[in-house]
C-alpha cells in the first residue's frame, strides 16, 4: 500500500482522445504512480472525489525518442488509468 492517495494520483489527462472516452459522462483518465496497482488506484479515486468506481484500465505508456537540435533523450514513462465510475457519479474536473 501506498503513503497517501495523493501519491497515487498524479493529474487528470486532458487531449482530444481523452475527452473523446469521457463523452459517456463516467470515464475519466489520470496520470497514476508507474507501482500503483488497479486496486489502489480504485481506493484512491474514490477517496480523493468521494465517488464509487466501476472498473480501472490501466495501460503502461513507454518513453519515446525525443531530439532537440543534435541532442537526443526520451520522454518518461509513465501509467495511466482509465476509471469508470459507477451510475449518477461525476467528478468535476474544472
Amino acid at each position: 500500500m501506498m503513503n497517501h492517495y495523493r501519491d497515487i494520483i498524479k493529474a487528470p489527462i486532458i487531449t482530444e482522445k481523452t475527452s473523446a472516452i469521457a463523452e459517456d459522462g463516467r470515464s475519466y483518465v489520470f496520470k497514476v504512480d508507474t507501482k500503483a496497482n488497479k486496486t489502489e488506484i480504485k481506493q484512491a479515486i474514490e477517496k480523493i472525489f468521494n465517488v464509487k468506481v466501476e472498473s480501472v484500465h490501466t495501460i503502461n505508456v513507454k518513453p519515446k525518442k525525443k531530439r532537440v537540435g543534435r541532442y537526443t533523450g526520451m520522454t518518461s514513462k509513465y501509467k495511466k488509468a482509465i476509471v469508470k465510475l459507477a451510475e449518477g457519479s461525476s467528478i468535476d474536473l474544472n
